[in-house]
């Protein structure tokens, strides 16, 4: 996976923008067609208090609401880290979104005053399909998108 193209391509198309459901849907689009690990991806938007609800993605159908008491994106909300989970059916409390998910990267999203708008998931049909490596370059990217 070649971060610094896909980042420069975002940068390209986001620069300028402003609005964070227009640049939540231009980075799930960019980074979803960029590998063939990525079987869903998109993002859930904190709404309320201690809840998620579902933003921009590509794939198919997501949950709706995620509260951050459950799941691995309620996990990533809660604790403010990256979730990074080889097999999602050893995951206690795994919401169940798609029966094809193996494994799962979730990651959180601040905006430029370090509050927390929502978080990144990525699923995938392989297992252990993600490494420390996607967290670094997914990062990166969040944070020249959202925090700037």
């Amino acid at each position: 996976m070649d971060y610094p193209a896909l980042a420069a391509r975002i940068a390209a198309l986001t620069e300028g923008e402003t609005d964070e459901i227009a640049l939540m849907a231009t980075v799930a689009c960019e980074v979803h067609h960029s590998d063939d690990r990525f079987d869903w991806t998109g993002f859930y938007r904190v709404t309320a208090p201690e809840l998620l609800k579902i933003g921009p993605y590509q794939g198919g159908h997501g949950c709706l609401v995620i509260p951050f008491s459950r799941g691995v994106c309620g996990a990533a909300a809660r604790t403010g880290e990256v979730q990074l989970v080889d097999d999602v059916e050893a995951f206690a409390d795994h919401i169940a979104c798609s029966s094809s998910t193996r494994s799962e990267i979730v990651l959180p999203v601040r905006d430029a005053q370090g509050r927390l708008i929502g978080v990144f998931d990525i699923d995938s049909d392989r297992p252990a399909a993600f490494t420390h490596e996607d967290a670094r370059g997914l990062g990166d990217i969040l944070l020249s998108v959202f925090a700037r």
